[in-house]
């Protein structure tokens, strides 16, 4: 029986419709998967966010949840995020949230957390339980959003607008990676140090058609937020060309004394997203399995203070390097990243290598500052145009209050106010709008100034907008304030060496990869080191041509297992293995290929760095120079045998400037800033214990100090000075430089003030570098490139000749 409705009408007919299922059903996934895409999964590669992100951050900077400020709920900004901008459920926002604030998901974390945001092995708390506000990297992304510097669109339901992409003063994308699984594909990109991606940055805007091998040597590799070591460029090189790549990232850890009579394996740094839950679970089933022997215990001992610290205890009769070596093979101590560079560029997925996503990244910087200089100089024509009508209404300010009062109604006031004093409707309304208090006298002023202030930044708006040099150079600048601001030095070792093997040789199970043997070690000015394997006894060949970082700090002979010495400038000597240096072979020597020898030893301290490299089981005794001329010579050999050691007792302020074996056959030379060399033999300044101060080398006058120190031996050595002047800036004053025969300058006492090294022209009054060594020496710039120096000989008080370009050290060759 058929209802009918209250009123009597007839029920509507009914609508079928027939359709295609095959159809229907491709359809509706082309429209899930275009959504899942374009809206959820992928990042934009100019800002590196994806929407969910985007909306977080920017309606955070609309709550004003600024650094300075309070941490607010969670749960209050993930409400206002899915009220306002997005459409999903609340934990989709609470989870993009919380990994914007994790430090060891993200090298550059973006939002400062409060409360338990989780771990590598346990998830975050509730948003109820937690609070956040933006942190300072993120106050970058969103800058000048104010200016017209990006597009604003509509959100779900077009009561609120949002910006279609973040302006981004850095590239996010590259420095924080991102990963995402969408419809028929996914992204996994590496984070990498801010610092290095700028540097790539700014090159690639002074040299648009910079390759990728170039760029690589600013950006060599991946950061990753836990540190870690990544074994091999291989797979760098293919991600950074290709877009996809696989690298193999190695824990960093280390053989210690943790007992009285017990060894043990000490990790302090994991790969990427591995937690020491997930290594410990492995280990144990290894043990369990008979896969894995020699392993007494495992105690994780991390804590918030002293970081990540795994012991792994070792049963007597068994060899550390053996039993580490199986672990890097059976346990996530190693383990694989898999790149997969996919983001929108124009709307459109694509798979991006190195240079494509900072040529992408570049364009968005440019368009942003163009369309922020043209915002503001239309602000500032704007006012100027008022100031003017200001400054005519005050010249004759009685007249105008007279047309004013005589005026029945506003609109008449300003047709006459027009009329009168010829100004346009925009300036007659900002008149009648104008409180007395500012028609004064000191008004007047005011306003001229504003006036002059206003002309000169419209004409240097209208020239940066008219130069697209001119534009580039603003985006560099900007680039190199924000690496300046929240630059932080690299974690990740990269070493150009093999993964651990798939499964050891028969037989072969307990040895380690690489074999016991000679080794030489060098260390460049810029601090790259590099493991050179010779025979014992046989010299290297001298390079065919330099290249960036070839120029030689120190170097040292040892074995591949053994240990060296560092010796620092704060007077530290650390004992190191240089097993896991870059290998590079003798018949094509580059230290391009070198690790900064202060991350592969652990220096935390920036202002610390490596002067010298020193032979620990050698009788020949090393001496070393302090900046307030203090010299001293050790052994090697009878130093503690401990992992470091403190080299000489400093006087405060006081740092080491240089330090090189020096038997009774040498001659040790300091060099001052005031351009005076002293030269003696090395017999006047006896052996001492590693507690002792040691003694006065040379007299440094008030206000100088020692800039080198060295020994020399035989002939053939020359000495190398830079002159600048004091008060100009790093890099701005190329300077003169001299070289002259080391034979020409006298030798004088210990303890006296030395002789002539340089004279000052006019504008003049320091020495910037000093070298003495072998001939020839070699000039690097700041960036590890090559510079030339004079090519003839000068005499020793000479003037020297002007450089080309600004450099940064001197060294020696191999």
């Amino acid at each position: 029986m058929a209802r009918s409705t209250s009123s009597g009408s007839a029920p509507a007919p009914e609508r079928i419709e027939d359709v295609d299922l095959e159809a229907e059903m491709q359809g509706s996934y082309l429209e899930y998967a275009y959504s899942v895409i374009y809206s959820r999964a992928l990042p934009d590669a100019r800002d590196g966010l994806k929407p969910v992100q985007r909306r977080i951050l920017y309606q955070m900077a609309e709550m004003g949840l600024r650094p300075e400020r309070g941490h607010v709920k969670s749960a209050r900004v993930v409400g206002e995020v899915m009220g306002k901008l997005h459409p999903h459920g609340d934990s989709a926002i609470y989870d993009a949230l919380v990994r914007l604030a994790q430090d060891f998901a993200l090298r550059v974390p973006l939002i400062d957390g409060h409360g338990n945001f989780g771990s590598l092995d346990d998830g975050p708390a509730a948003s109820r339980y937690t609070e956040a506000r933006l942190a300072r990297p993120a106050m970058s992304m969103t800058r000048d959003l104010d200016e017209d510097v990006v597009d604003f669109v509509p959100n779900y339901d077009g009561q609120f607008q949002q910006p279609s992409v973040l302006p981004a003063a850095f590239p996010n994308l590259l420095v924080n990676g991102t990963t995402g699984i969408a419809v028929g594909m996914a992204t996994n990109m590496a984070p990498h140090n801010l610092i290095e991606v700028v540097n790539a940055a700014v090159h690639l805007l002074e040299n648009p058609d910079a390759t990728t091998a170039e760029l690589m040597e600013f950006v060599p590799g991946p950061d990753f937020p836990s540190g870690g070591i990544i074994m091999g460029l291989d797979g760098v090189r293919d991600a950074f060309e290709t877009g996809r790549g696989s690298i193999k990232v190695r824990a960093k850890a280390q053989i210690e004394q943790i007992g009285p009579r017990r060894t043990g394996i000490v990790v302090t740094e994991l790969p990427y997203m591995v937690g020491p839950e997930r290594v410990i679970e492995k280990l144990k089933d290894a043990v369990q399995s008979k896969k894995l022997q020699g392993i007494s215990d495992v105690n994780d001992l991390s804590d918030r203070k002293n970081g990540l610290r795994l012991v792994i205890g070792v049963k007597t009769g068994f060899d550390p390097e053996a039993v580490l070596e199986r672990l890097y093979r059976l346990t996530p101590l190693e383990d694989s990243f898999g790149v997969n560079n996919v983001a929108l560029v124009d709307g459109q997925p694509s798979t991006l290598g190195l240079r494509d996503l900072l040529v992408v990244y570049v364009n968005h910087r440019i368009e942003v500052v163009t369309r922020r200089s043209r915002y503001r100089l239309a602000r500032r024509q704007e006012r100027l145009h008022l100031v003017q009508g200001l400054l005519i209404a005050i010249l004759d300010i009685d007249e105008v209050i007279q047309v004013i009062r005589s005026s029945e109604t506003g609109e008449e006031a300003k047709a006459r106010l027009c009329q009168v004093f010829d100004l346009d409707e925009v300036q007659a309304e900002y008149i009648l709008e104008l409180r007395l208090r500012r028609l004064t006298k000191f008004s007047t002023i005011e306003l001229e100034k504003e006036r002059d202030e206003l002309l000169a930044e419209i004409a240097a708006l209208e020239e940066l907008l008219g130069s697209d040099a001119l534009i580039r150079a603003q985006v560099s600048q900007e680039l190199e304030q924000v690496a300046e601001e929240l630059g932080t030095p690299r974690r990740t070792i990269l070493m150009n060496a093999k993964p651990a093997a798939a499964r050891p040789r028969k037989g072969q199970e307990g040895d380690l990869q690489i074999a016991d043997g000679p080794t030489f070690v060098a260390l460049s000015t810029t601090g790259r080191a590099v493991r050179i394997e010779i025979p014992e006894g046989e010299e290297l060949a001298p390079p065919a041509r330099r290249a960036k970082h070839d120029a030689i700090l120190s170097s040292a002979r040892g074995t591949i297992r053994g240990e060296l010495g560092a010796l620092t400038n704060a007077g530290r000597l650390i004992r190191f293995h240089p097993i896991d240096l870059p290998s590079v072979p003798p018949a094509s020597i580059s230290l391009a290929a070198g690790v900064r020898l202060r991350d592969y030893i652990g220096l935390n301290d920036r202002a610390e760095q490596v002067v010298a490299l020193v032979e620990l089981s050698g009788d020949v005794p090393v001496a070393l120079g302090t900046a307030q001329g203090v010299v001293k010579r050790i052994v090697p050999s009878a130093l503690p045998a401990k992992s470091e050691i403190e080299a000489v007792a400093l006087k405060p302020g006081d740092r080491v400037v240089g330090a090189a074996p020096a038997g009774d056959d040498t001659e040790l030379v300091f060099v001052t800033s005031d351009a005076q060399l002293l030269r003696f033999p090395a017999s006047a300044v006896r052996p001492q214990g590693a507690s002792a101060g040691g003694m006065a080398g040379v007299r440094v006058a008030d206000g100088s100090e020692a800039i080198f120190f060295g020994a020399a031996r035989g002939d053939g050595n020359v000495v190398v000075t830079v002159s600048t002047n004091r008060a100009a800036l790093p890099g701005t004053d190329a300077g003169r430089a001299k070289i002259s025969d080391f034979g020409e300058f006298p030798a004088k006492g210990r303890a006296t003030g030395g002789v002539r090294a340089h004279a000052f022209l006019k504008g003049e009054d320091v020495l910037q570098l000093a070298w003495v060594g072998p001939d020839p020496a070699y000039a690097l710039d700041a960036k590890g490139s090559v510079r030339k120096l004079p090519m003839t000989l000068s005499k020793r008080d000479g003037s020297g000749q002007p450089l080309e370009a600004p450099i940064d050290s001197i060294g020696g060759a191999l």
